[in-house]
């Protein structure tokens, strides 16, 4: 198995609700109140904390649009950014 597997469990209620293990919480970095989601896959459930699965579509979405834009140096970038805010100060 690989060192960043970890495995625990946890019962089905008869409402079908279960209890996220305190050590899976924390290494989801979840807490009261959070969101989690299910991605199935293949039969297998990963439980995820939904802002960072959020973020990591997003980032997926996202990939390889800074080229498209022109976006391909450090340079690039500050130059849209001063672009940006001296737009901004007009």
């Amino acid at each position: 198995m690989a060192n960043n597997t970890f495995i625990d469990n946890a019962k089905v209620m008869s409402k079908g609700q279960i209890t996220i293990p305190k050590d899976i919480r924390d290494i989801l970095g979840i807490s009261f109140g959070d969101r989690v989601t299910f991605v199935v896959e293949n039969g297998n459930v990963r439980i995820t904390n939904s802002a960072i699965y959020a973020m990591e579509r997003l980032q997926k979405q996202m990939e390889g649009e800074a080229m498209k834009a022109g976006l391909n140096s450090e340079e690039s970038v500050i130059d849209l950014v001063r672009e940006v805010r001296a737009d901004g100060e007009e």
